[in-house]
């Protein structure tokens, strides 16, 4: 094999063939499935220096490298994902709109975007055409597979369904299977989307998307990721002076506290990158997980990984809480448990780069990666 060089670009590849549909959980099938993907770092004679990269709910295949990714503080030369020493791979998820195969891709048997026409997919499935990337890439196994929130999600179902392909797995501020919290959050996000009138059942694009609900959705999910003293930290009771109101306001409402500007803007800025079709198939793959679903509880699942787990909770998160993080880690028979300790809530594993850092170095040495 092939020495397989740095790629920081975003590229795409076709992972299904003529002939060979890629069936899904629920039964849909799609018969094209593309995947967009960066690579950081160079693969080994061997194929077994790989670390898998596993992106949140909004997030794409660029982590690392130019214009700043996702994860740039903690991929590269010297970080907390060395790329002196591993190859570093992060793909686009099925269902999204940065290049992987999603409602807003073209539905080869109408010519337009699939939209609600699109089949239902889950993490699962994620996590299956993940595997057709590895594979393809030339990967024969990973050191580990990383990632937080839905991304944590795919790490543990990765573990559940391929776990010759691991030698460990990272998981952080995650769910076993998604809380009524969670689910509750997610669905007022989903009716923030379809009440929108441009929502249009979907088919919207060919004219503009519901961007109010999309944005209402986005803050809705802002909120949660941080916490109480993180917004008391950054903004306090501040308002925001010499700058318009938004449009409608009056009145009373002419004055506009600094949270306020913060959770608007949030959502403006996701309107202009992604696609509300997206965010709906996404959440809703985020609900249906549970890695014990057809297979037993999530604890006898769980149980049965016996590869080096290293569980990583946020003691301010409210979304997917500490407590969570530790019982997930007491499950699993080959595990520690480390905690990020930060104001920021579930956003800390974006955040705290030098704690997460420490962490994942000590973890791998300690697994035999020097």
């Amino acid at each position: 094999m092939k020495n397989v060089p740095t790629r920081a670009e975003t590229q795409t590849v076709t992972v299904t063939t003529p002939g060979q549909p890629l069936q899904l959980e629920l039964g849909g099938t799609l018969n094209r499935v593309d995947v967009a993907y960066e690579t950081y770092g160079t693969l080994n004679a061997a194929g077994d220096n790989a670390i898998l990269v596993c992106h949140a709910l909004t997030g794409s295949a660029h982590a690392a490298g130019s214009n700043a990714g996702w994860w740039d503080a903690f991929i590269g030369p010297g970080r907390g994902l060395d790329t002196n020493k591993y190859f570093v791979v992060c793909s686009n998820i099925l269902g999204s709109c940065y290049g992987s195969t999603g409602p807003s891709s073209i539905d080869p048997a109408t010519g337009r975007p699939f939209g609600l026409a699109f089949p239902t997919v889950t993490v699962r499935d994620m996590v299956r055409v993940q595997r057709m990337l590895v594979d393809h890439i030339g990967i024969r196994r990973l050191v580990t597979a990383i990632g937080g929130s839905l991304g944590g999600m795919q790490v543990l179902e990765w573990a559940a369904m391929y776990p010759e392909m691991l030698q460990s797995i990272i998981p952080i501020a995650t769910a076993a299977r998604h809380s009524p919290w969670c689910i509750g959050l997610d669905d007022i996000g989903r009716q923030a989307i379809m009440n929108d009138p441009n929502w249009r059942g979907g088919d919207y694009y060919d004219q503009e998307q519901p961007e109010r609900g999309l944005s209402l959705a986005r803050q809705i999910a802002m909120v949660s990721y941080r916490s109480d003293r993180s917004f008391q930290l950054r903004f306090g009771r501040d308002q925001v002076n010499g700058t318009p109101p938004p449009a409608g306001f009056k009145g009373l409402l002419d004055r506009q506290f600094q949270v306020e500007s913060y959770l608007r803007y949030q959502g403006e800025k996701l309107v202009r990158r992604f696609d509300a079709n997206s965010y709906l198939y996404i959440t809703r793959a985020m609900d249906l997980h549970d890695v014990g679903a057809g297979r037993g509880t999530w604890q006898e699942v769980i149980a049965r990984i016996r590869i080096p787990a290293l569980c990583i909770g946020v003691d301010s998160d409210i979304l997917y809480p500490a407590a969570e993080q530790r019982e997930i880690a007491d499950a699993l028979p080959n595990s520690t448990y480390a905690e990020i300790h930060s104001p920021h809530g579930h956003d800390a594993f974006l955040i705290e780069f030098e704690q997460l850092s420490r962490l994942v170095r000590e973890f791998l040495t300690g697994q035999g990666h020097t």
